[in-house]
């Protein structure tokens, strides 16, 4: 096959695809119109030709001998011929033999569509499936009553979500929650959607209460735009739903991936540092999950001793998503919430955490042992800090540019000698507690003050007293 007629027939092909599409947005009505083709090009049903040869040949007149076989068309023309007159229409091609698998024939060019098509209509990118096991340390186990109070919850909004898992005090045990009382803690949320202006559009006519009047007024778009602000994120607070009070948050799939891979917030990526329960899961989170933390192990082996406690390695992970959220410097977090939640999920960030360290080279942390060891020697600590995401180690580099023109010039001329030198400097902790400090800040202190718009002024405030309150208690 020449490469202009693959060209045409890949044309061809995407035009259909791009006409499934349309049909998959408007719905239903037009495919009982048409019917668009899955099946490769070449077993699709002829299109009737309408060229002039083919309106001749249709035009026949009834005394005419059909061309049922080759014979008859052979003797048609004969008959033509014989009578003077010159015949209009083309002689038929004889069918190409179509190649056998074992012919060695190159096959057809195909366009194959990465669009996958669901009885209702929707669409969504398909990517490789991933191992059955892969991931198995995310999914983490809660009490039946909690996981079916959940599912439950999730399964009642009606708006699409890709990706849903919940975290806090409420889904896992922490030091100063106490279940049993009759205040139990928020549960909180976070749906990852493909298009947060229809789904937000979908969901305010479900859930009008859960937006305010002035989001309800501004409409999807506006509300969708906000939400791309700062980290990206959309929170309604304060919801009745199922015999709880609940708090979720709004992002996109592809904002969640970023910030997973690159630290470019560490809103989101720091959430998933710790023990979340996954509701609704999705391929390509679940594998940009577990680069996440793995990002958050290197970067804690580079801040910690060749020798430490399991509980350090946990509360150092957990304490990345807390520098620099200027929660932590006013009256309006608990001080003491780190400690907090390692306390009583040690089980969960164990199961987290081991499976990834076991695989680590220079890492021995025996199964059942409670202390951790690491080579912290030149070369494998460059390794944990190449290895870093993008977002950090850019910080880090600029810092060190920064800090003496001896790195500086070392970074012309030989990159993996600068890189040494960084990761044998006895002050990488510091630079890179600052680093993530830099990092969390600016989308840490944006969330919060969109949280006065999301919520509305009265939820707003009774959320700022209940910090108040986690504060005050954390202080005495």
């Amino acid at each position: 096959m020449s490469l202009q007629t693959a060209h045409n027939q890949a044309l061809r092909s995407l035009k259909t695809i791009r006409r499934r599409e349309a049909a998959a947005l408007l719905g239903s009505g037009i495919l009982q119109h048409r019917t668009f083709a899955t099946q490769p090009e070449e077993q699709q049903p002829p299109v009737p030709s309408t060229s002039p040869s083919a309106t001749s040949s249709s035009q026949t007149s009834p005394s005419s001998t059909p061309t049922s076989s080759p014979s008859s068309s052979a003797s048609s023309t004969d008959s033509s011929g014989g009578s003077g007159r010159p015949s209009l229409s083309r002689p038929t091609p004889a069918p190409r033999p179509s190649p056998t698998p074992d012919s060695g024939s190159p096959k057809p060019f195909t366009y194959r569509s990465r669009l996958k098509f669901s009885p209702d209509h929707s669409f969504e990118t398909v990517i490789p499936r991933l191992p059955q096991q892969f991931g198995s340390n995310q999914r983490l186990a809660v009490p039946d009553e909690t996981r079916a109070l959940l599912e439950d919850i999730v399964g009642t909004f009606r708006a699409p979500i890709r990706y849903a898992f919940a975290y806090g005090s409420g889904v896992f045990k922490q030091k100063g929650y106490e279940q049993s009382t009759g205040n139990p803690p928020m549960l909180d949320f976070i749906f990852a959607v493909t298009h947060a202006d229809h789904w937000h559009a979908i969901n305010m006519e479900q859930f009008p209460s859960h937006y305010p009047l002035t989001a309800r007024i501004a409409g999807s778009s506006l509300i969708s735009r906000f939400q791309n602000t700062g980290p990206g994120l959309w929170f309604n607070a304060y919801i009745p739903m199922k015999g709880a009070t609940i708090k979720y948050g709004v992002t996109t799939v592809d904002t969640l991936t970023s910030d997973l891979l690159t630290w470019k917030t560490l809103y989101l990526s720091g959430r998933m540092h710790k023990p979340i329960r996954i509701i609704k899961d999705d391929p390509r989170i679940r594998l940009t999950q577990q680069v996440n933390l793995a990002h958050a192990l290197r970067t804690a082996l580079l801040v910690l001793p060749a020798e430490f406690t399991e509980r350090q390695l946990f509360e150092t992970i957990t304490a990345f998503s807390y520098a620099g959220d200027p929660r932590m410097k006013l009256p309006a977090e608990n001080r003491s919430k780190v400690r907090n939640i390692v306390s009583l999920q040690e089980e969960w960030f164990h199961e987290l955490y081991w499976k990834l360290a076991s695989g680590i080279p220079g890492v021995h942390w025996s199964p059942g042992k409670r202390i951790v060891e690491q080579d912290v020697e030149g070369k494998m600590r460059m390794a944990h800090l190449r290895k870093l995401p993008l977002n950090l180690l850019t910080h880090v580099e600029q810092r060190y540019l920064a800090k003496s023109p001896e790195f500086a010039a070392m970074k012309e001329g030989d990159e993996a000698t600068f890189w040494l030198k960084v990761a044998s400097d006895e002050d990488l902790p510091s630079v890179i507690d600052s680093s993530l400090q830099g990092i969390v800040r600016g989308p840490a202190t944006a969330q919060s003050l969109k949280g006065i718009v999301t919520a509305g002024v009265f939820k707003s405030a009774r959320y700022s007293v209940t910090k108040v309150g986690k504060w005050w208690k954390g202080r005495s």
